[in-house]
């Protein structure tokens, strides 16, 4: 058994992470999400963690798509996965050139703006519905895919297009879970290229495992029981706290 299979702090940080992103998997919005990599980067560095997370991820998405069955956006989905994968190619040329520091940095300010366009709507009594936009979709796709293979941060650039669609919860639920079910699925590949999967991580995994559909299925149960009414302000409350969170992630990075 590797040491860090030993270590105590390190489940005490990665098993309330991994709780954590279960929630966010379920629906339960993506701060909570955002919170797994620096967390158990507390015991392991932000590059292990990310590698750890990533089957735990993959095995989360086959209980959420259990879960949400029949909740679905076809549209949303015809729009937004093409975008994702030329994201995650772009991420897989670019890992060398871009930090980490850098992507969160630029998405946090992008999502602090999206939520400000918001609130000055709401504000203003307007609100009302989006319609679809294949060039919006494709590029917050791409941004999505990039900024999910870079830093696992596909969540805020998603959002930035769904969101304003207002469909009902579950099947804007439905939908986030096949997306980014796939774009986890696809991210496999350029990671084993790039070397962050070995035999230490894959355990580390593989232990952590079991934590994952009991998160997930808590977030699920979660949302079923959230209306619209609670759902998006709460969701838009997440924006908020993610773009903090990822600008002060950059910011302390970059400056550190």
């Amino acid at each position: 058994m590797t040491p860090l299979l030993t270590d105590p702090l390190f489940y005490a940080a990665a098993v309330p992470a991994v709780v954590l992103v279960g929630l966010s998997k379920g629906g339960f919005g993506g701060a909570t999400a955002l919170l797994g990599v620096p967390l158990m980067a507390l015991v392991v560095s932000p590059v292990q963690a990310a590698a750890i997370l990533l089957p735990i991820l993959i095995v989360m998405d086959l209980v959420s798509l259990w879960t949400w069955r029949g909740y679905r956006d076809g549209r949303t989905l015809a729009i937004m996965l093409p975008g994702a994968m030329v994201g995650i190619g772009i991420g897989w040329l670019t890992a060398a050139l871009v930090t980490s520091a850098m992507v969160r940095l630029i998405v946090g300010v992008v999502t602090l703006l999206f939520f400000l366009r918001w609130a000055r709507e709401r504000l203003a009594g307007g609100g009302r519905a989006a319609s679809h936009s294949p060039a919006r979709g494709l590029w917050w796709s791409t941004v999505s895919g990039f900024t999910s293979f870079v830093a696992h941060a596909g969540g805020p650039p998603y959002q930035v297009y769904t969101l304003p669609l207002r469909h009902d919860p579950r099947v804007y639920t439905g939908t986030s879970v096949i997306y980014f079910a796939v774009v986890n699925a696809v991210k496999v590949v350029p990671y084993m290229a790039l070397g962050q999967f070995d035999a230490t991580n894959l355990s580390a995994s593989l232990v952590l495992v079991p934590v994952a559909p009991l998160a997930t299925l808590a977030g699920a149960w979660l949302v079923r029981r959230m209306r619209a009414a609670v759902f998006y302000p709460f969701m838009y409350a997440m924006v908020l706290i993610v773009a903090l969170k990822l600008i002060y992630d950059g910011v302390g990075a970059l400056v550190g």
